[in-house]
């Protein structure tokens, strides 16, 4: 299923950004960006737990919500395109490929980031929800993406150059910058689809959990990944003085907190969410610690 999630996604960006009102320029260097490949793991994330808390309407739901879930990946990329400026992480590669500012220039970079954030709401107001669920959900995206999450966390994450932060520092750090977005896309996901309680809850305890798991593994990729199968520079992190899970605790004991977080995600949906979307999500979190891009 989460083979046929992504073409769907993969399907609505490509089609995306074509308006002739759009200097083209801009455009291309935004679909440049976004449409560079990658996991599309939030989105996915959000119409599986939708798919998950609907049952029946399962596949009504996911065209309903599509143009939402796309608008995470807008996001996602946003931050990408900002976070590898030569101001942030500088970064020369992404995906295998130069990075926006490389491939075109730093103001274009900017402003393809600027414009794929602000967009990104554009599209998720088109999802075909009732609007109480989907206002509470533009909400909820905004609080992850701005000051009191991502952008938060890249404050954070820049102010920790070259500082020794405590673990729960950096558990705090990793929660708001990398978390915040995906415990968002979960949480969505099951508020779209009109979930419980309950199922919210879970849904939330699993994105929360596998945010930090997903940060873990990415510390662990610039200590031993290779640039070509990662698709970005590696062993950045160390050039930058960046605090990581690995310089804080080695990498094993890295490696024994990503278990111990993908663990708790898999726990998190025991007894509340059911089917095949629901079994995807626990394998996407048993998965994880074995990624390796």
């Amino acid at each position: 299923m989460s083979a046929d999630l992504r073409n769907r996604v993969e399907q609505y960006l490509s089609a995306a950004f074509l308006d002739r009102e759009i200097p083209s320029r801009l455009s291309s260097a935004m679909r440049y960006s976004l449409l560079a490949g990658g996991k599309r793991l939030r989105p996915v994330l959000c119409l599986s737990v939708a798919r998950a808390c609907a049952g029946e309407r399962a596949e009504e739901l996911t065209d309903a919500i599509l143009s939402f879930a796309a608008g995470l990946e807008m996001i996602h990329t946003y931050s990408l395109i900002h976070d590898d400026l030569p101001a942030m992480d500088d970064d020369d590669l992404r995906r295998g490929r130069p990075t926006c500012h490389k491939a075109f220039d730093e103001a274009t970079a900017i402003l393809a980031g600027d414009a794929l954030l602000t967009d990104a709401f554009g599209h998720m107001l088109r999802a075909a929800v009732p609007a109480d669920r989907l206002l509470e959900a533009v909400r909820l995206t905004a609080k992850a993406s701005g000051a009191q999450g991502m952008a938060g966390g890249q404050m954070l994450d820049l102010e920790g150059e070259g500082k020794k932060l405590s673990l729960e520092e950096l558990r705090i750090l990793n929660a708001k910058k990398t978390g915040a977005l995906i415990t968002n896309a979960c949480e969505c996901g099951a508020l779209l689809a009109g979930a419980t309680p309950q199922q919210r809850y879970a849904a939330r305890c699993y994105g929360s959990e596998l945010g930090i798991a997903f940060q873990i593994t990415d510390d662990i990729l610039d200590v031993v990944g290779d640039e070509a199968t990662v698709g970005k520079e590696v062993r950045h992190d160390a050039e930058s003085d960046k605090a990581t899970w690995p310089s804080l605790l080695g990498l094993e004991k890295a490696r024994e907190q990503a278990h111990l977080h993908c663990n708790a995600a898999e726990k998190a949906l025991e007894g509340i969410l059911h089917g095949p979307d629901a079994d995807f999500l626990r394998e996407t979190a048993r998965n994880l610690v074995n990624r390796t891009h």
